[in-house]
């Protein structure tokens, strides 16, 4: 009996893959697997429903709390964001490609699979982790040129339900992190989306006329309370969700440049990961000095790039984490955010570690004697003044 193993999200191209698997592929055997991230607990539990029904054998994994230690944690550290994406499906990719590897071990497969198109990112975030294996790696969507009007009408052939049809075209993938709404009308750059794509935030236009003021408490450059209260990761993470929704924060769409070159039209959902990248941010330029904060900007680009191609075991994305991690040591105090209409902005933020004084910088003080910056001020610009002189 040969098996595979199929990386299993309960949407449609994930659904439609396991009589595919039967009918194209031969397999005898298809285990289903999916992994928790966050997702909704009705969503993990229809997803579970549904691959019972169609596959031979299903298993479930609950990996949210190392979601968020292994992979949010340090994505918040790099301030991880790839051209305005808070990269929550990206960082997610990994995880579940390496539990399903894990199971494939165990129920001694012969090959993985997953429901990933020809054109997307996410194909090579599973394969960059797939393809570190033995195992055959088989991908349905991509090999047999399938189309989204296609997979719909085989659905209903199959008497496979799903929430995906020719009005609501459009595919959610959903996790602690962020929401992400794609395809259909919304692949046109100039169609503007409706307000029914959206679960998580409030339209800005809609949200309360009062401000809130929050405090996001940090400790190593990880968030571990709000409020004055101390939490963990999840449960922190569920708050700002709530709370930075309601405000209407967290709504991105955006032009995006995919790994392979085509660039795709863009909507996610993310209260939580603004409001904490915002805080971060704003505390690490109270504590690190400003050359830390030139040299760890390049820094955070190149992790944000190789953690949005997925390529976590790329030896050189250690190396980075071991950079940040140390820069991270200082990276402890709070920040209060506005929530308003749309917007999380720093609005104060304190530290034992930050390299600010006001006795120094206060125009009302003279710890500083003024006049000492004369003699900098004479040789500040000094080439240019020269290169003038030389030009004229």
């Amino acid at each position: 009996m040969e098996k595979v193993v199929l990386a299993y999200s309960g949407g449609l191209d994930t659904s439609v893959c396991v009589p595919l698997l039967r009918e194209r592929y031969g397999f005898d055997h298809i285990v289903t697997v999916a992994v928790d991230v966050g997702q909704p607990e009705s969503d993990i539990g229809s997803a579970e429903t549904r691959a019972r029904a169609i596959s031979d054998e299903h298993v479930t994994i609950d990996a949210t709390d190392e979601f968020v230690t292994d992979y949010i944690f340090p994505l918040i550290k790099a301030n991880g964001c790839y051209e305005g994406y808070v990269m929550g499906t990206a960082i997610a990719r990994p995880l579940i490609a390496k539990k399903v590897v894990r199971v494939a071990d165990e129920v001694g497969a012969a090959a993985l699979a997953h429901g990933c198109t020809g054109k997307g990112n996410d194909q090579l975030r599973f394969e960059a982790v797939f393809r570190a294996t033995d195992y055959r790696v088989i991908a349905p969507m991509r090999e047999l040129e399938l189309t989204r009007e296609w997979e719909i009408k085989y659905a209903k052939e199959k008497g496979i339900p799903t929430t995906v049809s020719g009005r609501k075209p459009w595919s959610v993938d959903e996790n602690l992190w962020s929401r992400s709404i794609e395809g259909g009308k919304l692949e046109d750059p100039s169609f503007i989306p409706p307000e029914e794509i959206y679960e998580w935030t409030t339209s800005p236009l809609r949200a309360p006329d009062e401000p809130e003021i929050i405090e996001v408490m940090f400790e190593d450059g990880v968030p571990v309370g709000l409020n004055g209260k101390r939490a963990d990761g999840v449960t922190l993470i569920a708050q700002l969700n709530a709370t930075g929704g309601k405000h209407g924060v967290g709504r991105t769409d955006m032009m995006e440049d995919r790994v392979l070159g085509l660039k795709a039209r863009e909507n996610y959902e993310h209260p939580a990961a603004t409001i904490l990248l915002q805080a971060h941010a704003d505390l690490e330029k109270l504590v690190l000095t400003r050359a830390e904060l030139q040299f760890k900007q390049t820094v955070d680009d190149r992790w944000s790039e190789l953690a949005y191609m997925g390529l976590v075991d790329e030896p050189l994305f250690s190396d980075l984490n071991a950079f940040i991690n140390k820069s991270q040591e200082r990276v402890t105090g709070s920040v209060k955010i506005q929530l308003y209409k749309g917007s999380a902005t720093p609005v104060a933020r304190e530290s034992l570690n930050a390299l600010y004084s006001e006795k120094l910088v206060s125009f009302d003080s003279a710890t500083l004697h003024q006049s000492d910056a004369e003699g900098f001020a004479k040789y500040h610009g000094f080439q240019a003044r020269m290169h003038k002189k030389i030009v004229k």
